[in-house]
């Protein structure tokens, strides 16, 4: 598989890219947190899902900083199954339980697991390591409550994109360093694990390409308070001098993202490390691909990674 991009985006991909620029899309970073959280909600829509799941339930669970909201699918009640702990993209800025309502919708039908979607604390009103914090929050019920909801304790996987993808590593190292709870898998979709700003993909895909490297200075001022946090390793899980003992994982990049080398680095150091890894790259698409599941954007790349990171996690878990 290769590690790079494509020529050029898949058509369906190009399509968005195209439609955007007619548009003329603003940029995050012309907004303010509040602002870009309604513009986002704006875009959502209420209309019924088109992703079915069997049970869909909400709770609110002990949060360090109070109740913390999540979201539960399950897409076959009353069967003990793996239990996936996802934690949404969105730059740690942006995103909700309803902003990955479809991409947690889809990963439940397409294992068959219960999914555990976190509604955690957003920066800059809540900067790091609020987010993280409500993570392993999060972990650690599911730890002790997994059967209640039809999950299996021993067989928890520790999920998320983008922000979401950084917060599941970071989780991993610390529950390793806590001696916490076990965890069985790390589903990692193209995550921030370290300094993007040192490859090559983030000049090459700095801009035109759904997520720029602009967007991504303005969630980074947004989540740290002080610039020594950058250095911290459960803000870069990358730079960890020690990646040995951590969950296997699936490492998912996108061709056509500043991302792209910062994930498959952190696949990388893990393999090196003695970590099983599978690494997927898929060179034709952007940024979020995998969240792109429902009309008007809806990917066919999206659904190829689905079935494969189900058939990654069925491997390692059944």
């Amino acid at each position: 598989m290769t590690r790079g991009a494509a020529d050029e985006p898949h058509s369906e991909v190009q399509a968005v890219l195209d439609a955007l620029e007619e548009m003329g899309a603003p940029s995050l970073e012309e907004f303010s947190p509040l602002e870009a959280r309604d513009l986002l909600d704006g875009l959502l829509g209420r209309d019924e899902p088109s992703i079915q799941v069997a049970s869909v339930e909400e709770r609110t669970i002990d949060g360090p900083g109070g109740d913390l909201p999540v979201r539960i699918y399950d897409p076959r009640p009353d069967e003990s199954r793996p239990v996936v702990c996802y934690l949404h993209g969105g730059g740690w800025v942006i995103g909700s339980l309803d902003s990955h309502d479809p991409s947690c919708r889809k990963l439940a039908t397409e294992t068959g697991y219960v999914v555990v979607s976190v509604d955690y604390r957003l920066a800059p009103e809540h900067p790091f390591p609020a987010a993280l914090e409500d993570s392993y929050a999060a972990l650690e019920w599911l730890a002790d409550d997994a059967a209640a909801i039809g999950g299996d304790p021993d067989r928890i996987v520790l999920a998320g994109d983008s922000a979401g993808g950084n917060l599941a590593a970071a989780t991993a190292l610390l529950a390793r360093h806590r001696d916490g709870p076990s965890i069985a898998y790390q589903l990692l979709l193209y995550p921030v694990t370290g300094d993007p700003t040192e490859t090559d993909s983030y000049e090459e895909n700095a801009e035109g390409y759904f997520l720029t490297t602009a967007e991504m200075e303005w969630f980074r001022d947004h989540y740290l308070e002080r610039d020594v946090d950058e250095l911290h390793l459960l803000v870069a899980p990358r730079l960890a001098r020690d990646l040995s003992g951590l969950p296997p994982a699936t490492v998912v990049t996108a061709g056509f993202d500043p991302l792209r080398e910062d994930g498959a680095a952190y696949a990388d150091r893990l393999e090196a490390a003695g970590v099983p890894v599978t690494y997927r790259n898929y060179p034709d698409v952007i940024h979020g691909f995998m969240a792109m599941l429902e009309e008007p954007v809806d990917l066919t790349r999206a659904h190829e990674a689905y079935a494969d990171v189900a058939a990654d996690l069925a491997d390692a878990l059944e």
